[in-house]
């Protein structure tokens, strides 16, 4: 099922149908690049974001997917989270979680939570979409194994859906946006296979949070290594395709 936050009206953007994808370089959001792109068709520009985490290698993966899916304007954007800290992601005092079952990593908002980032990041997308004449962004959350962030919810992008309402041209004028999250309530293998229906590889990713800083070889222990690991052997791989080329 394909989730999405609306709001409906006469349109003053070009009817070329664009989008604005999320890009992290992780599977999640090569997952969603590739259903925007070749299931439903939209032209996509995608943006992803150095803010100060913990590492530069889910950019570099983030640069390698979209060209390994025809994109031809790829952003990165520069902002500075590690100003404010309060993540694993953006300061040196606080550690990765490692080690822990999915059960409880589903349980809590966890230290790798940053704080207000899906509402940073939707707010340069949302003005990156009025600026290209689009009206539909895409974004790779996921309820089902993120479920302790909460700007992973369904109900938060309706909310934001509301707020872009008041806050935009478009919204004014009465123009049609719309957050699209398609792997919103799939588990991670379901990701993995209909990624794979549509052409991407998996190898090109990066979702580790604390990789070695020398080569870049993920960690195999945090939860973004756990669930994405755990799913990959369950669906018979000996090992998740981003280890494979570290020996």
């Amino acid at each position: 099922r394909q989730y999405t936050s609306a709001i409906h009206g006469k349109s003053w953007y070009n009817p070329k149908r664009k989008a604005i994808v999320l890009l992290s370089g992780g599977l999640d959001s090569a997952t969603v690049l590739a259903l925007a792109s070749k299931k439903f068709g939209y032209d996509c520009h995608t943006l992803a974001f150095d803010y100060g985490q913990r590492h530069r290698y889910e950019l570099q993966a983030a640069q390698k997917v979209a060209t390994s899916l025809g994109v031809k304007d790829h952003r990165v954007v520069t902002i500075d989270l590690r100003m404010f800290g309060g993540s694993a992601l953006t300061s040196d005092t606080l550690d990765v979680p490692k080690n822990r079952d999915e059960a409880t990593i589903s349980s809590e908002i966890p230290r790798t939570y940053v704080p207000a980032r899906n509402t940073i990041f939707l707010s340069f997308a949302l003005a990156f979409a009025e600026t290209i004449g689009s009206h539909d962004i895409f974004i790779g959350a996921n309820q089902v194994d993120y479920s302790g962030y909460p700007d992973c919810r369904q109900q938060y992008f309706d909310a934001f859906i509301k707020m872009a309402k008041l806050g935009t041209r478009a919204g004014v004028e009465g123009d049609d946006l719309k957050i699209h999250t398609p792997i919103m309530s799939m588990r991670k293998v379901e990701i993995i296979q209909t990624g794979l229906m549509y052409g991407v590889d998996y190898s090109l990713t990066h979702s580790c949070y604390d990789p070695d800083p020398q080569t870049g070889k993920p960690c195999g222990a945090c939860d973004s290594c756990i669930i994405r690991g755990n799913a990959f052997k369950e669906l018979g791989y000996k090992a998740d395709p981003a280890l494979v080329k570290y020996g």
